[in-house]
């Protein structure tokens, strides 16, 4: 290659990869705030987030209740009937719908 052509073309290049280099130490330099935010993010949760988690907790403690309040009608129907099994599963299940009911708030109709 000849000499004239080389210095310009080293100026080109310099001037290219300048550009490369400056952008690659601005991504270093703001990497770490990158990092950090994301770390925050992860660490906290939002008030909409809290609210979807307390909802889904309700629903399935009154899920658990429903499902409880059947059993509980069911083995008191058998326990009428002389089963004592279903008198002991009755007696369980009460104590522990008596458990829960306190933790689901009331909604008048």
């Amino acid at each position: 290659m000849h000499r004239a052509f080389a210095a310009p073309l080293a100026l080109v290049a310099f001037a290219a990869l300048s550009g490369c280099v400056a952008s690659a130490v601005a991504s270093l330099v703001t990497a770490p705030v990158a990092i950090a935010g994301k770390a925050v993010d992860l660490a906290t949760t939002s008030q909409s987030e809290a609210d979807e988690k307390r909802g889904r907790e309700l629903r399935k403690r009154e899920e658990r209740l429903g499902k409880l309040e059947r059993e509980y009608n069911r083995d008191t129907q058998k326990c009428a009937e002389g089963d004592t099994a279903a008198c002991t599963k009755r007696d369980a299940a009460y104590a522990e719908i008596e458990q829960i009911r306190p933790t689901i708030p009331y909604e008048p109709q």
